[in-house]
């Protein structure tokens, strides 16, 4: 799969989930039980691990949400087992103890989309369940136009040279499906960067910086096509490792950290690789991410990589991510401004940083700015029409981003935004590119 802009996650209703809860005190499993009815799924429950199992044998589910803390089988060997049994069914780790290894382990043995602490937030744990359903509702048509992609190419084997004008009708075709592929693969990496985003604080939109900045510059450095997309996703998800650390400790500056919490931080860069290796297609963009904290002179982590044995993507992401971390505080005890960041960039050539990335960098930067364009115009969901295009991303109250800079939009898209704004009874407006 390759990048392409898509529409993300949050935008449509949510469908109907089979979801089976697993939780050994009868209250809680019905706590859930009463809450994700009344979202309209379908659940189950069950007190145990091997009660959950005999449970899947008889009829599988969408999702599975476990305690992590029963009696004989616990939350992350049950997950383990029905990951190993059930690939396809969604996993997500419900914990009262905070307990790190416990969930570092659940994440590296069962790959759980998700833990959540007790007591929850209602609306967090719909949020979830909501942004899982779409995700497997772009895996089943992943695999659908997987399928006709095959099927298209075994009809293009069959074709003579005489129908000529018949090939290019399907290649037309195979190009549409490529990119509905591509929109897919760029949907299910918008969802895990709004992971991130959902938790606030002085990292929030830190992300989509990174990746602008990270795409501006492999353009400019004239990386192909592949390398560009492989940085500019890689730069999305780039701390996706940061979902096992805890907010406080991602609240204060790198300095700050004691040794041992220095010692997890910079664990994540190895956690967010480990992942994204379950995702065939993201194996070159979990080299990048796992890489993106090596330093040109072999000082840098997990690794001690130096010069070009550092992925050139990673070397560009590196020197992008340092840029905003230090405008936003992350990496000093106040934030810097774009003039200071930019200088300590500076400081850094040869050292921390590849010097030709930080020229081709500093450059983009410093160029004289574009022309403005014109103004969006505030659209609401009732005036939109087909083929009308998005000046700015569309985003949530949370500052999640629902639809990207650039969309077209269609009649599909326009109904369910509208359906979106019917179920929050609250106005939108959206921000179009004026014609």
């Amino acid at each position: 799969m390759a990048v392409a802009e898509a529409v993300p996650a949050g935008v449509f209703p949510p469908p109907s989930a089979r979801i089976l809860c697993v939780d050994d005190e009868p209250h809680i499993a019905a706590a859930l039980r009463r809450l994700l009815r009344g979202a309209g799924h379908a659940v189950r429950v069950a007190g145990s691990g091997e009660e959950a199992l005999a449970l899947l044998e008889a009829e599988s589910a969408d999702l599975v949400i476990s305690d992590m803390r029963m009696p004989g089988m616990d939350g992350a060997q049950l997950l383990a087992r029905v990951r190993d049994r059930w690939p396809a069914v969604a996993r997500v780790l419900l914990t009262g103890y905070a307990d790190l290894q416990s969930t570092i382990a659940a994440i590296n043995a069962a790959h759980v989309y998700r833990y959540l602490t007790k007591p929850w937030d209602d609306q967090e744990l719909l949020t979830v369940v909501q942004q899982i359903s779409d995700y497997q509702t772009l895996q089943r048509e992943k695999e659908r136009l997987e399928a006709l992609t095959r099927a298209q190419n075994q009809e293009l084997a069959q074709l003579n040279a005489t129908l000529e004008h018949k090939v290019l009708e399907r290649t037309a075709e195979l190009s549409e499906a490529h990119q509905k592929l591509k929109k897919s693969y760029v949907a299910c990496i918008r969802m895990f960067s709004n992971l991130l985003e959902w938790r606030g604080g002085p990292l929030a939109g830190h992300s989509r910086r990174v990746a602008d900045l990270t795409r501006r510059t492999a353009k400019v450095m004239g990386l192909s096509e592949s390398d560009q997309q492989d940085a500019f996703v890689a730069a999305l998800i780039h701390d996706i490792g940061h979902i096992t650390l805890p907010d406080g400790m991602l609240a204060r500056p790198v300095p700050r950290l004691s040794p041992e919490e220095l010692g997890k931080y910079r664990q994540h860069t190895s956690q967010g690789e480990q992942l994204l290796l379950a995702i065939d297609d993201a194996h070159a963009v979990a080299t990048l991410v796992r890489s993106h904290h090596e330093h040109f002179d072999g000082s840098g982590y997990p690794d001690g990589l130096s010069g070009e044995a550092i992925p050139i993507g990673a070397r560009i992401l590196a020197v992008a991510d340092t840029y905003d971390d230090l405008q936003i505080g992350h990496l000093s005890s106040s934030p810097l401004s774009p003039a200071d960041a930019r200088t300590m960039i500076a400081h850094g050539r040869g050292k921390q940083f590849d010097p030709e990335v930080v020229d081709a960098f500093l450059q983009l930067l410093l160029k004289a700015a574009p022309m403005p364009e014109a103004p969006p115009i505030p659209t609401a969901p009732a005036d939109l029409r087909p083929g009308m295009v998005l000046a700015r991303d569309f985003q949530s109250s949370e500052g999640v981003v629902l639809l990207a800079a650039g969309h077209v939009l269609t009649a599909e898209l326009i109904r369910r935004i509208q359906l979106r704004e019917a179920r929050e009874e609250a106005p939108l407006q959206l921000p179009i590119r004026a014609s």
